[in-house]
C-alpha cells in the first residue's frame, strides 16, 4: 500500500530534522518495527535523513 503524497511530503520535511528514522509524525522508529521501516526505505523517506 502506497503513502498518500501529501503525508509522503510531511513525512520527508520531519525526516529532514533528524539523523535516525522516524515516522510520519515524528516519533523515532524502533529497529524492532521492521513493517514501519520498509515502508521508510522503499518510499524513499531514508534519503532524506539528516547525515
Amino acid at each position: 500500500m502506497a503513502v498518500p503524497e501529501n503525508v509522503k511530503k510531511m513525512w520527508v520535511e520531519i525526516q529532514r530534522k533528524y539523523d535516525f528514522p522516524v515516522n510520519a509524525i515524528g516519533v523515532r522508529i524502533h529497529q524492532k518495527d521492521s513493517a514501519t521501516l520498509k515502508v521508510w526505505k522503499d518510499e524513499g523517506i531514508d534519503q532524506f535523513q539528516k547525515k
